[in-house]
């Protein structure tokens, strides 16, 4: 059958035929990257407004921060971080497809219903709140299915991505039983998973077309960039832009970045080889 190349986005059918950008917009104060913090409107509106000309299909918004060993802010802070955020956005930038990033399922209910969101992007893949299923088949919007580890588990060199399969492949199963009908894989680079299993799910991600579903990857600026090359996040845009080309050439059909412009100048780039998506 083959990977969708169209998924149904508010009633209007977004072409995965060429890969996608998302921006990520974090309305937090302690985001693991500090140059992706935005504690103020006129940053956000900015930052929205600098991705949106630099191409980015997809805005992303989140009010909690998952980088590693922080605390989940509270459900009420990151209510009103997000519900701001979509407030402002559709108040200036109208139509734009937003996703929300969150893994609760009541914050992405107000965000679908009454913010205009039209993606669910959840972390945890349904295992922080067992609840967000269900949400999503009533909302029947796009939900990215991201693959979460609380913790890395022990697996001998190349057991990961049969690993990452047999777990999406449970859920995405249970999900299409309630009817959700626009699932997006994203195997979630740095959730759970140690430096060397992170690279063998980038070299690997080919595999993950078995599943048929259009594949998202986080890459940009995380730690298997920085701890690699001995640098610090901020340091990371070049080496962000590596991995990102490498997984467009291994199939995936959205990015999710900071640095918009230079993810589109990838896209555009790998377009002009005759690469088989």
């Amino acid at each position: 059958m083959g990977t969708p190349k169209y998924i149904n986005v508010g009633g209007k059918l977004l072409d995965l035929s060429g890969a996608k950008v998302m921006g990520i917009i974090n309305v937090t104060p302690d985001s693991f990257f500090a140059g992706s913090r935005i504690e103020d409107q006129e940053a956000l509106l900015g930052n929205v407004a600098k991705m949106l000309d630099g191409g980015a299909d997809i805005i992303d918004v989140g009010g909690c921060s998952t980088r590693p060993g922080a605390p989940f802010a509270p459900a009420d802070v990151e209510e009103e971080r997000v519900i701001g955020a979509l407030r402002l956005i559709n108040r200036e930038f109208g139509d734009v497809v937003v996703s929300v990033d969150t893994f609760r399922a009541e914050i992405a209910k107000k965000a679908v219903l009454e913010y205009g969101a039209k993606i669910i992007n959840d972390i945890s893949g349904g295992e922080l709140d067992k609840g967000m299923f269900a949400m999503v088949a009533e909302l029947n919007v796009p939900y990215v299915l991201s693959h979460w580890l609380e913790k890395p588990i022990d697996l001998k060199p190349g057991g990961m991505v049969p690993s990452i399969l047999k777990w999406f492949g449970e859920r995405i199963s249970f999900l299409c039983s309630k009817g959700v009908k626009d699932i997006i894989i994203d195997p979630g680079f740095g959730f759970g998973k140690t430096l060397e299993q992170n690279f063998e799910i980038l070299d690997g991600l080919r595999s993950l077309r078995e599943i048929e579903l259009p594949i998202m990857v986080g890459l940009s600026r995380k730690s298997m960039i920085w701890k690699s090359l001995d640098i610090i996040p901020e340091q990371a845009l070049n080496g962000t832009t590596v991995l990102n080309t490498v997984a467009l050439a291994n199939g995936a059909n959205i990015i999710r970045v900071h640095d918009v412009k230079e993810a589109v100048e990838a896209v555009k780039l790998l377009e002009r080889l005759s690469l088989k998506r």
